[in-house]
């Protein structure tokens, strides 16, 4: 007994990328907007404490000097000498930017004043150093 029917399609198997897209989406708009966009330094400073610390308004270039002494700025650290050719880069890009020191509460002075001296001479028009308020 032979029927003579029409054989159906195979419909092919496949995975409806639609749904997995707006899920894909979601989340990376969850993430965007739960996220904080704050630079750091890279490195873990203890700020000393003052009364008088502000918050300031637009982006600074971010210094950090640890306890140790070393220098980082934007996550990667460098030493005295190459600080002056990182700060004239960045001001080269925008020059009306501001430093901001993140010192360590033990860190040493006069890499302090070499940093502030650096960049008084770089060009850079204000110079701040972090302090957490008390």
């Amino acid at each position: 007994m032979d029927f003579n029917l029409p054989r159906r399609k195979r419909k092919e198997m496949g995975l409806d990328m639609g749904p997995l897209m707006d899920i894909v989406f979601i989340l990376l708009i969850f993430f965007v907007v739960t996220s904080s966009f704050i630079r750091e330094t890279g490195v873990d400073v203890s700020k000393p404490e003052a009364q008088s610390a502000s918050q300031l308004e637009k982006e600074n270039i971010l210094i950090a000097i640890t306890r140790e002494g070393s220098i980082h700025i934007h996550e990667r650290q460098v030493d005295i000498n190459s600080l002056k050719d990182v700060l004239k880069q960045i001001l080269s890009k925008t020059p009306d930017r501001e430093a901001v020191i993140i010192a360590d509460k033990g860190a040493v002075t006069g890499v302090l004043v070499e940093v502030i001296d650096i960049c008084n001479l770089t060009g850079v028009k204000k110079v701040s150093i972090a302090a957490q308020t008390q």
